[in-house]
């Protein structure tokens, strides 16, 4: 976690740096005079003591982190965005040695001027070539941090609303700094012609260095590209020598429909994944910070060392239960079996903060079927479209409803409604909700038969079954299809009362449990004792003719 911080505060210092580097290019399209009195706040904002501590301390943490983030790497088999942002970070020091000696180690070691004057014109006029690659430099640098602080927002819920804005702003920014560095230049190039002493006196007012001085500069460019490059291979050669040992002892992952790999130990699940060539999901990159990579550990679980602080807080985000971990902070070191839980095409939404339950958990609920009558037949003497108008304005009708009272549509199966309830409350407060809904539903079915009385050959009719208690609730499906539901005897049973209502020609039959649930008054409706499969004892049910009776009663609020 302090890993990560470090590199997300560094990172964002040198990408406010690259911006405000950005704007002071900009001023360009109004004219090099512009550009020297923005670089005057920009230098007093960057050269001071403090700043120049913070800056190259943030890049040489950044850059000594990129190298303990290749070396931990168990394989270099990765997302395509991740792979570019590694790439292009990897690339910039390559371009910026050369900018770092002209600019600032001159301007501190041979007090060199170094204006926008003197950099466009050795970068527009005397070698276009360098200034080729300056561009490379600062479009390379910005891509890869508009990558990385993307993946970093991305994770956020309100992200998603403001990235046009981002978005626009990342690309603004580089363009308008290439076009005003441009102008300069070829306003330079006017001066040259206006006025031809320009050029000398530019670069005496510069006090540009010469003979030994540059020869200095160019070995100190020279020495950073050598370190760095050597660095860089001393990385590699390091995890050369850690992956041959490691190869020599390997454990073995189980995944849903058996499929079996053996890998080096020291893997995190998620490497392993991905050195398999299996589809994994880790939307942050494998960073512990979205919990999309998250898995259920089938078998193996007692072996495994206890989730550290980080990784706990980000499971208990999502509302993980305790066998649940992340792929990317797992590192076993016996045999294990696994069942990835996002789909490998998985977004960012998939880590929001979410209630425990979406995991799949057992709750008391409250579970409502309503369905219209006699539809089928009335179906038969309809068009498509307007059985699909009828249907789609009844669905409307009686999702409203549900919302309004507080509960969640399941699904639409046919002309029926699964709805359900109290999920986050308590069966009473459910159980109330779930009665008020079967009155707006029906209430509002009468008044849509009304508006509809033209297409329709009777009056439509519908009928609520309403029962309450134990059933696993949790996000279920596949791809698009996946949604919130409940599987159980009490789906089953209240699906079983919502066809009684056909058999006693009435509005509504609830169980008992539900009438206690909602502390409503049921002794004047009739009574009967079901038997229902898979119950030891009968169920008492309440037969309701109209639903007004019993929504109409006080305790229902």
């Amino acid at each position: 976690m302090i890993i990560r911080r470090v590199r997300l505060v560094s990172g964002l210092v040198l990408l406010t740096y690259l911006a405000t580097h950005f704007i002071n290019h900009a001023l360009g399209l109004i004219s090099l005079e512009a550009m020297e009195a923005g670089r005057i706040w920009f230098l007093a904002l960057w050269r001071n003591p403090l700043a120049t501590v913070v800056l190259y301390g943030a890049l040489t943490t950044h850059l000594g982190l990129a190298f303990y983030s290749l070396y931990r790497r168990r394989h270099l088999r990765m997302p395509l965005w991740e792979a570019l942002q590694l790439v292009l970070g990897l690339t910039i020091p390559l371009f910026l040695a050369a900018h770092i000696a002209g600019t600032r180690l001159a301007h501190e070691l041979f007090d060199v001027k170094d204006s926008y004057a003197l950099i466009v014109l050795s970068l527009w006029n005397v070698s276009p070539l360098n200034g080729i690659r300056q561009a490379i430099l600062v479009i390379v640098a910005w891509m890869h941090g508009c990558i990385g602080l993307h993946f970093w927002l991305r994770l956020r819920p309100w992200y998603s609303r403001v990235v046009p804005i981002f978005f626009s702003v990342a690309l603004l920014l580089p363009v308008l700094a290439l076009l005003g560095f441009a102008e300069a230049g070829r306003e330079i190039s006017d001066l040259m012609v206006r006025q031809p002493d320009w050029f000398d006196r530019t670069l005496r007012a510069a006090n540009v260095p010469r003979g030994q001085q540059r020869e200095l500069l160019a070995a100190l460019r020279n020495w950073m590209l050598q370190g760095y490059v050597a660095t860089l291979a001393l990385v590699l050669l390091a995890r050369a020598i850690r992956s041959a040992i490691q190869r020599r002892s390997r454990i073995r992952l189980t995944y849903p429909g058996g499929v079996e790999v053996a890998v080096p130990r020291g893997l995190t699940v998620l490497e392993a994944s991905r050195f398999a060539g299996i589809p994994h999901t880790s939307v942050c990159g494998g960073r512990g910070r979205c919990s999309t990579c998250r898995v259920r550990v089938v078998r193996g679980w007692d072996s495994l060392l206890p989730a550290k602080p980080a990784e706990v807080r980000v499971l208990q985000r999502v509302g993980a239960p305790p066998n649940v971990r992340l792929a990317c902070q797992l590192r076993p070191t016996v045999d294990l079996s696994i069942t990835p839980l996002v789909p490998a095409s998985g977004q960012a939404w998939h880590g929001f903060m979410q209630p425990s339950y979406l995991a799949g958990e057992e709750r008391n609920i409250v579970v409502l079927f309503a369905d219209l009558r006699s539809f089928t037949g009335m179906a038969e003497n309809k068009l498509p479209y307007d059985l699909v108008f009828i249907l789609n304005s009844y669905f409307k009708t009686a999702g409203e409803a549900v919302t309004r009272a507080g509960g969640v549509v399941d699904k639409f199966v046919g002309d029926g409604v699964m709805a359900l309830f109290g999920i986050e409350t308590d069966p009473n407060d459910g159980c109330r909700r779930a009665l008020n809904a079967a009155n707006e539903i029906v209430n509002g079915v009468n008044q849509l038969s009304q508006l509809l009385a033209a297409e329709l050959a009777e009056p439509l009719k519908i009928g609520v079954g309403i029962h309450s208690g134990p059933a696993v609730v949790g996000r279920m499906g596949f791809g698009s299809a996946v949604s919130l539901t409940a599987i159980g005897d009490t789906v089953n049973v209240a699906s079983r009362l919502q066809d009684l209502t056909k058999e006693y020609g009435c509005q509504l039959v609830i169980s008992e449990e539900v009438a206690q649930h909602a502390g409503v008054n049921v002794d004047s409706f009739p009574r009967h004792d079901l038997t229902v499969r898979n119950r030891r004892e009968a169920l008492t049910i309440y037969i309701i003719e109209d639903v007004q009776a019993v929504v109409g009663q006080r305790t229902i609020k």
